[in-house]
């Protein structure tokens, strides 16, 4: 096969699986009322069932991105995507909120499989000149999957129930694994000989699953010691990383280089910022609105279309244009977007919720693609599946901690309760209140993302 060929089925391949997670996320977002309704569950326990998806992705992506350096990323693309689907399968028969749960965190493992390795694999494969463009295209696939999850999730949902949601991910699943098997070639492991740090990966995962429960659980004094030992442990951890042998995640990546680093914070800062958008106005379109799952999805489908329009010719600016300038852009457009949805109340009419989804979509196209740019173009080819694996852990970690801010803020406000009528005030209160934070956040960004200086 030559290599023109196998760029472009690297290229279809890992735009498929980028396309994969999202779509799972987003479609689930639709059917979180109808799950919370069948299993009586009360909003801050409906929150994990996102949430423990998101916190095992984030927990084994740089464990598993160092594993496929190691060992071959290709293989470990495979198992991820074989348990992506096992765990599909079982979903569509849970019976209870536990299992449910239990499910979406083998899910989230088999994420981290594949996020660890799918941008990896497509920067071993194009060289700099055109990887932006490379980039720009999975990054839209990233996008076409958080477009077309609500709308197909509502769908589902309002004809089949949720968990046909579930059902539909098996086909594109099963397709990914053959495509993988027959037409992958080649084998991609460039720090073979190398051993995984057992003790900094537990140290690492320990700390951030005890950040996150502790956030779900504040303001009660569990929670916050939760969260100190969670911060200890960080530390602890950055402590061991500067003396191992072999470390899963190289700090002296991080301090010898600005460009890296500044790009992964302006990364964590614009997912911490965003990604719980989607949990809040699922349940205000469904509930406070009164509108259907189906109409609920094709209006909150205004973001990501934009967002898998513009993405690649962002990307594509990105291998012209210095990519901080470009990401910094998006970043003001995410804030102002954000500012909008501040002002949400029950008689919003719809055309200002969509001109505001639509503004944080260009935001959001706008900051990615060149932002995986600048941090992919910054590093050796002997790190690029670590450098992957920590842009994914610090977008998974960002969104596991907009969930947390989240689920904090609607723990404030109204307590353990389900969403109903006379609640619907204080949960237009959490949601103002969060959306102004996470502005907050993004405003801060822009200056992380300016400060990290040229990549060219």
């Amino acid at each position: 096969m030559n290599n023109t060929v196998n760029k472009n089925v690297v290229l279809l391949i890992t735009t498929m699986s980028s396309f994969l997670a999202p779509f799972m996320g987003s479609s689930v977002f639709i059917g979180l009322p109808s799950i919370g309704k069948e299993f009586s569950m009360d909003v801050v326990l409906l929150s994990w069932v996102s949430t423990a998806y998101l916190l095992a992705a984030a927990i084994f992506l740089v464990p598993f991105g160092k594993i496929a350096d190691i060992y071959g990323r290709k293989k470990i693309f495979q198992y991820g995507i074989a348990i992506d689907i096992i765990a599909s399968i079982l979903l569509v028969f849970s019976f209870n909120e536990m299992e449910l749960i239990a499910l979406r965190v083998i899910q989230g493992i088999g994420a981290a499989m594949i996020f660890g390795t799918g941008v990896a694999i497509l920067t071993s494969v194009f060289p700099p000149g055109e990887r932006g463009k490379a980039l720009g295209i999975n990054v839209a696939g990233v996008y076409l999957g958080l477009s077309l999850g609500p709308v197909v999730g509502g769908f589902l949902t309002h004809y089949f129930g949720w968990r046909s949601i579930f059902a539909s991910y098996l086909p594109l699943e099963l397709i990914i694994l053959a495509l993988t098997l027959l037409k992958m070639n080649g084998e991609w492991a460039d720090a073979k000989g190398e051993k995984l740090d057992i003790v900094g990966s537990s140290v690492y995962g320990f700390s951030l699953a005890a950040m996150m429960y502790g956030f779900s659980i504040l303001p009660g004094i569990q929670g916050t010691q939760l969260i100190l030992a969670s911060v200890l442990g960080l530390a602890a951890f950055v402590k061991w990383e500067m003396k191992a042998r072999f470390p899963v995640l190289d700090m002296n990546l991080f301090l010898k280089n600005m460009v890296l680093t500044l790009s992964m914070l302006a990364a964590l800062i614009n997912y911490s910022a965003t990604f719980a958008v989607a949990f809040f106005m699922s349940l205000y379109l469904q509930n406070v609105k009164g509108f259907d799952p189906q109409t609920a999805g094709l209006i909150l489908v205004a973001q990501p279309v934009v967002m898998a329009a513009f993405s690649p010719v962002a990307g594509k600016l990105s291998d012209k244009i210095e990519p901080r300038l470009v990401a910094s852009a998006g970043m003001a457009f995410t804030t102002a977007g954000l500012l909008l949805l501040g002002f949400l109340n029950v008689g919003t009419p719809v055309e200002y919720i969509v001109a505001s989804l639509i503004i944080l979509g260009f935001g959001f196209a706008l900051f990615s693609s060149p932002n995986t740019n600048a941090v992919m173009s910054s590093v050796e080819k002997r790190f690029y599946g670590v450098a992957s694996a920590t842009l994914g852990t610090m977008r998974l970690t960002g969104q596991m901690l907009s969930m947390g801010i989240a689920t904090l803020i609607v723990a404030v406000y109204m307590g353990n309760v389900q969403i109903t009528p006379e609640y619907y005030p204080l949960f237009m209160k959490s949601a103002n209140a969060a959306f102004m934070v996470f502005a907050g956040f993004c405003f801060v960004g822009i200056f992380a993302s300016l400060a990290r200086g040229n990549v060219r």
